[in-house]
């Protein structure tokens, strides 16, 4: 599945284990140390924040990459949590390709193909220390949500309902946690 997305980009379904996966998730997990740590990220902490990506690989969810023509820039994870909710993660675009919309079309073509499983609403959740990202999802519509899930990093939840992600198409009920 390509869904349109900034400047000529394409972002589509892609194995977790697929080299432009690979490098994407790569450059999220050492990013998010450097920040965290305020200093570079040893190799053995970038493959053990890497991990393998079976959360966000059929069945337990699905990865995204966004290119830029053959160039891969972003990407974006949906776990399937049940119930009609999913679970937004691993939102990254390379600094070289952040600005215009970028952040947002990631996350809208996540939330369209969870929207295409039977998604209703989507969480989420970061630190507090990525500010950029929570002020993203706060215009995506995301609002503060109860504390969910065993993450130790987790310091802001977020949730949104998706309109238009009932079973026949219709607006999902109203959430009543505050997303």
């Amino acid at each position: 599945m390509d869904i349109s997305a900034p400047l000529g980009w394409t972002v589509s379904v892609t194995e977790v284990g697929h080299p432009d996966a690979l490098l994407l998730r790569r450059a999220y997990s050492e990013e998010l140390i450097r920040r965290y740590h305020d200093r570079p990220a040893t190799e053995s902490e970038i493959v053990e924040v890497t991990g393998d990506g079976v959360d966000v690989s059929e069945p337990s969810g699905v990865f995204l990459v966004a290119r830029d023509g053959a160039t891969p820039v972003g990407c974006v994870g949906v776990r399937w949590l049940g119930g009609g909710t999913g679970e937004l993660t691993r939102v990254f675009v390379r600094a070289e390709a952040r600005r215009g919309g970028a952040g947002a079309r990631l996350v809208g073509a996540a939330e369209e193909v969870a929207r295409a499983r039977g998604v209703s609403r989507i969480l989420l959740n970061t630190r507090k220390d990525l500010v950029e990202a929570i002020a993203l999802y706060g215009r995506l519509g995301y609002r503060p949500t109860e504390p969910y899930g065993d993450d130790p990093y987790a310091e802001v939840w977020m949730a949104r309902v998706l309109a238009g992600s009932g079973p026949t198409g219709e607006s999902a009920a109203p959430d009543r946690t505050g997303g």
